[in-house]
């Protein structure tokens, strides 16, 4: 077994992007998000959003976490630490997949790209980071794996929107090479599958993979590149109609598309089959850190997840109250007012006895009971 990288120190208070100077330029409001000082909106989140479902938009998301796994071992380990069957995904071909604590609660929900021959990349959420990294350390005794904590190093900018292909297409700079590309371009990379590309000379890592409920791609270049890559895409983009996009356009996107959000529909109290990401679980592998529990399963009466549908222009946010009659019933996890299909949604934990489509329910929104009616997720589905 060999040593493994421990998680960087973080300075005080708050890490910033290598892009911090460009959203400044930009007009960026940002918030604290994971330890991170991210931008949270450019112009308006309500154009960002829709530009994203109409044309383009472009995210830095410079906060997410890094971690390469390597060695003889790396599949099989995997396997052990994650809730997924890791081991047998094909070369540049990605996989969401949960990190579970002995009890079966979700430490942390990640994608994990079999990114060369006996080598893997885990892009685990900011706020996990630590966690992350320190489970799968605790998790590698007995195997030949090596890891490596990239995130300092590493810079993740995401196109997304039906416009993302062209706009890369025609990104100067942005080369396909055929002994890193294998043969695949940005038309015939498949859904959740990468390639390697050049930048300049430099190596960059693309993965059509997002959060948004679009086409797109998330492409990883080393920190020193960054700023040139997101002003030539922004270049690029600009005929196509890309906008810079902050996180709270993201955030509206991805409930939307019926994407869970750490913290939120995730938790280390919440089963992954309540949350609805049950299907994740390889629960026939031999063993993985969970397995019992994910065997026994969470109490009958156990909350699950569902969306609700309101009218009018009142969302319900997280934490206020399902009701039923007289009953709190559950409790919402994630809501806005939809930019997209024009009416509020929220997703929330619910009594399984409330959770089939069309049940009407209500949701206490400052003290006004509002009916709600149970939808199936997602919101939103793009058109082929």
């Amino acid at each position: 077994m060999s040593d493994s990288s421990a998680p960087v120190a973080r300075p005080s208070p708050l890490h910033v992007s290598p892009l911090h100077d460009e959203h400044v330029a930009l007009g960026a409001s940002f918030t604290g998000f994971a330890g991170w000082q991210m931008p949270v909106r450019y112009s308006s989140d309500l154009a960002e959003h829709a530009a994203v479902r109409t044309a383009a938009g472009l995210f830095d998301l410079s906060h997410m976490a890094e971690i390469a796994v390597s060695g003889a071992d790396a599949g099989v380990f995997l396997d052990y630490a994650l809730a997924g069957r890791l081991s047998t995904v094909p070369l540049l071909k990605a996989k969401y997949s949960l990190m579970l604590g002995d009890d079966g609660g979700i430490i942390d929900d990640l994608i994990v790209y079999a990114s060369a021959e006996a080598e893997f990349l885990v892009v685990a959420n900011a706020a996990n980071r630590d966690a992350v990294v320190q489970s799968l350390v605790e998790r590698q005794t007995g195997f030949e794996v090596q890891l490596v904590d990239l995130t300092e190093h590493t810079a993740l900018i995401a196109v997304q929107g039906p416009a993302a292909r062209s706009i890369l297409e025609e990104t100067d700079g942005l080369a396909l090479r055929d002994d890193l590309s294998r043969g695949r371009t940005f038309d015939s990379l498949g859904y959740y599958s990468a390639m390697g590309m050049l930048w300049n000379e430099s190596a960059v890592f693309v993965a059509r993979t997002g959060y948004t409920g679009e086409d797109g791609f998330e492409l990883y270049v080393d920190n020193d590149q960054a700023v040139y890559l997101w002003r030539a895409i922004l270049e690029s983009g600009a005929p196509h109609g890309l906008v810079p996009c902050g996180l709270a356009a993201r955030d509206t996107l991805r409930l939307e598309a019926g994407m869970p959000l750490y913290g939120h529909e995730l938790s280390r109290d919440i089963l992954p089959v309540q949350a609805g990401v049950g299907r994740v679980v390889a629960a026939d592998k031999p063993r993985f850190v969970g397995k019992d529990a994910i065997e026994a399963g969470p109490p009958e009466d156990a909350h699950v997840l569902v969306g609700l549908r309101t009218d009018g222009k009142r969302a319900p946010r997280a934490k206020y109250a399902v009701l039923r009659g007289d009953d709190t019933v559950g409790e919402v996890t994630s809501g806005a007012l939809s930019p997209t299909l024009g009416h509020p949604i929220a997703m929330a934990f619910v009594h399984p006895d409330h959770r089939t489509p069309g049940t009407v329910l209500d949701v206490d929104i400052r003290g006004t009971r509002v009916p709600a009616t149970v939808v199936a997720l997602p919101f939103y589905r793009r058109k082929a």
